[in-house]
């Protein structure tokens, strides 16, 4: 029994590489996988939607916000001003994670920071102005339709 609790586990440490894009379905099963589907009252196309709109499901992605010098960086576009600590910029770091871990295909960490910035904001998922601009309020099928969850 002990096993089917080390195997998630053991997927998210031995699973390492440079950063890869996802594939809409093989994403949706992935975060589904990782418990994402209902996280905090919200469903599996939200997040799905927000990844597509905020890295192109690209692990790799980063952006740098000229308004404050922060960065956004993985699939879910986690900010280096609260959420995870880049060099020597001042931050948070509420995750308790550097901000390179969110980097590669190991998505793991992204999910674990998202879980956090979605329960320790007041917005939940609205704290991504992609979600807030694209997914919130709209009917998102199209994010899982075809992917037989």
């Amino acid at each position: 029994m002990k096993i089917f609790f080390l195997l998630p586990l053991l997927a998210c440490v031995l699973h390492t590489g440079q950063g890869m894009i996802y594939q809409r379905c093989e994403l949706a099963r992935v975060l589904k996988e990782k418990g994402l589907d209902g996280y905090a009252g919200y469903g599996l196309a939200n997040w799905v939607c927000m990844a597509f709109h905020e890295s192109s499901y690209n692990t790799a992605a980063t952006h740098y916000n000229d308004y404050d010098g922060s960065t956004d960086f993985g699939i879910f576009q986690i900010n280096s001003r609260y959420w995870c600590q880049y060099g020597s910029e001042q931050s948070s770091n509420i995750c308790g994670i550097q901000c390179t871990e969110l980097l590669t295909d190991d998505i793991c960490p992204d999910v674990a920071c998202a879980k956090i910035v979605v329960t320790e904001s007041a917005d939940g998922m609205g704290a991504w102005v992609a979600w807030r601009a694209y997914c919130q309020g709209r009917d998102l099928s199209q994010y899982l339709e075809g992917c037989n969850l």
